[in-house]
């Protein structure tokens, strides 16, 4: 029987794969550099840290920031280790991530790759899903809401005055942002600025000035609210990626 395929390709920063779907469950990965997954659901970020899953016929494109090592490994439609509704992005360790590196080895003998896909498909089905995500707005007035919002990260934003400038009440945004994202307009504006701050220190952009363009008040503020986000200080994170992606806490 036919093994689903893998692949391992270099990507430089900012190049872009466009709108795609597979026939089977796919698992998209990068030991180095940022990889930003958009999909009709929404937007997902990961680094070496984690890995985005993406079910079989989920229409999604990739944009990587960095110089991108991209793993790709297929899953059967009928055997998911994960499950099959929604993409989502899984937490990866040391050991899960030299799994995905050794997995995905274009001369790996096959008998060999099927028990690396064996424990592969452990290390899933353990591994904490751990969102860095997006949701993409459904109702017309949440998504011109969240283009204002994400267009002017740098400037303090309550929901008051992005009510008045999305044109809506301030009640009907709130309802909006618990209705369609589960989450209130703060948590949501803090999901995009470490989306936001994961590119552009892949960039290279230094830690204050990330800080500054993603609107915190001070690098402290900045420095506290990634960490609790990522499990990782912004400095970490940069030096790690300028390493080539090894694991660092």
């Amino acid at each position: 029987m036919p093994l689903a395929p893998t692949k391992v390709t270099e990507h430089g920063s900012g190049a872009f794969i466009d709108r795609h779907r597979h026939d089977q469950h796919q698992l998209v990965y990068v030991s180095r550099g940022v990889i930003a997954v958009q999909t009709e659901a929404g937007g997902w970020v990961a680094a070496a840290d984690r890995a985005v899953w993406i079910p079989a016929g989920c229409w999604h494109e990739h944009r990587f920031h960095g110089a991108s090592a991209f793993h790709t490994i297929g899953f059967p439609p009928a055997d998911p280790p994960l499950p099959a509704d929604a993409p989502t992005v899984v937490a990866v360790g040391a050991l899960l991530r030299e799994l995905l590196v050794a997995g995905t080895d274009p001369a790996l003998p096959r008998d060999e790759e099927l028990r690396l896909r064996a424990v592969i498909r452990d290390r899933l089905r353990r591994a904490p899903q751990e969102p860095v995500a997006l949701p993409t707005a459904r109702d017309g007035r949440l998504a011109a809401a969240c283009r204002l919002a994400a267009d002017r990260l740098d400037e303090p934003q309550t929901l008051p005055s992005l009510a008045r400038l999305a044109g809506a009440s301030e009640r009907t945004l709130a309802r909006l942002f618990r209705a369609e994202f589960g989450m209130t307009y703060p948590q949501w504006r803090t999901n995009v600025r470490v989306y936001r701050a994961m590119i552009l220190l892949a960039g290279g952009l230094p830690v204050t000035a990330v800080a500054h363009r993603c609107g915190f008040g001070t690098p402290s503020a900045f420095v506290d609210t990634f960490r609790r986000a990522t499990g990782l200080t912004p400095g970490v994170y940069q030096a790690r990626e300028r390493a080539g992606g090894a694991p660092g806490g």
